[in-house]
């Protein structure tokens, strides 16, 4: 299965988070401080070079929702993220 696609604990994918980063503006740092993780475990959970533990999990979602990031599953049209209703202004 390829990297981009893989799906990690608690249901998201890589590519879920780095466009979660992307929609709210923050970078790997941003993240980082906001999740209270190391940037470089950021770094290996969106290249999908771990397996995270759920609290690593927990604490990165739990960030960009802070955020105002909604995360979609996966539907049959794809996985997604977008902006909360009360954020998207």
């Amino acid at each position: 299965m390829d990297a981009r696609k893989k799906v990690i604990r608690g249901g998201i994918i890589p590519a879920q988070i780095r466009a979660a980063r992307a929609l709210v503006g923050l970078t790997q740092d941003d993240l980082a401080s906001a999740s209270g993780l190391p940037k470089r475990t950021i770094a290996r959970v969106e290249l999908a070079e771990v397996s995270p533990r759920q609290s690593t999990l927990s604490s990165v979602r739990a960030a960009l929702e802070a955020a105002g990031v909604e995360f979609i599953e996966e539907n049959g049209g794809g996985a997604g993220v977008r902006l909360r209703k009360d954020v998207a202004g």
